[in-house]
């Protein structure tokens, strides 16, 4: 047997408010929203992450949610050609709406900072040479 592909599901409290956030930061939509879900494509890899409603999340999960902006869950790392470019993320990232939480900072041989979405999901920008 193989694995042909993975994808990310997280939630969302508000369906509109997360088009406009990875919109703003310039990812596509991965098809047309529903009232229960919306998707988006990072990177060239065509990483999908679907956006559900709480209620939907928790039918998939048979199970209760995270608070995600007191508790953590998972961190998505997305890959920058330099320094310059986790600046220049960092930027878009503050006028989308994002909530930094930790400043750009160099780390080991890279550089980095963190964001969370409108939902409180994680993730950072990430420059680190050869990668």
């Amino acid at each position: 047997m193989k694995t042909r592909m993975i994808w990310g599901n997280l939630v969302t409290n508000d369906i509109q408010k997360t088009i406009e956030f990875y919109t703003a930061l310039g990812f596509k939509q991965n098809g047309t929203e529903t009232n229960e879900l919306v998707s988006f494509s990072f990177a060239d890899s065509n990483f999908i992450i679907n956006f559900f409603t709480p209620k939907r999340f928790e039918w998939a999960l048979k199970g209760k949610l995270t608070n995600t902006n007191a508790e953590n869950e998972i961190i998505f790392s997305l890959s920058a050609d330099s320094k310059e470019e986790v600046e220049l993320w960092l930027d878009k990232v503050k006028k989308a709406g994002g909530t930094i939480f930790s400043e750009p900072e160099d780390f080991e041989v890279g550089y980095t900072f963190g964001f969370a979405d409108p939902d409180g999901h994680k993730f950072n920008f990430l420059y680190w040479p050869g990668m």
